[in-house]
């Protein structure tokens, strides 16, 4: 089974924490094992221990990691690097080829990304080769590599949970 990481960079503290916690919201929701932020941001890791502690699940928040040192060491381990990007390969063309693969991080980028990315990445993914949002296209993507599975996952230790429901918000404690 894949497993994948997600690296967010170009992250400034001032303007994105509201973004990046969704980006790494979006992530545990759909599958990932954790998130790098490759800038010290505490309120954002809190953010999201907050959400796993109530929600479950094991996802991990680290902040302050050099993205270089962790790109560089991510395929030093084998694994492979995926750069989320709308001047990339188009996600059909290349999906089935990335699922094969055991360890994947995945390339959030906020601001405009150093173009060092482009050649450190394994490969520069599009979805939909338009302008949107980096959360779109990290759910998009997590969807796309593990097929819908990550939809009706269960989460241990949660201390809440929703009972699905055609209407009204119905919620169990754990």
């Amino acid at each position: 089974m894949t497993r994948a990481v997600i690296l967010r960079i170009g992250h400034r503290p001032e303007r994105d924490q509201r973004v990046t916690t969704h980006v790494g919201l979006a992530a545990r929701a759909l599958g990932a094992e954790g998130m790098y932020l490759a800038e010290v941001d505490k309120g954002v890791v809190q953010s999201i221990n907050d959400v796993v502690t109530r929600w479950g699940g094991t996802f991990f928040c680290r902040d302050g990691v050099k993205w270089r040192h962790c790109i560089n060491g991510w395929k030093e381990k084998g694994g492979t690097v995926v750069h989320l990007t709308m001047y990339g390969l188009n996600i059909p063309d290349v999906i089935d080829e990335i699922r094969q693969k055991d360890n994947v991080l995945v390339i959030v980028g906020a601001e405009k990304v150093p173009a060092e990315i482009f050649g450190l990445a394994d490969y520069n993914v599009s979805v939909s080769s338009q302008p949107h949002s980096e959360i779109s296209s990290l759910a998009v993507f997590l969807d796309h590599l593990f097929s819908g599975t990550e939809l009706t996952a269960r989460y241990p230790e949660a201390k809440i949970r929703i009972i699905p429901s055609n209407a009204g918000k119905k919620t169990e404690e754990v």
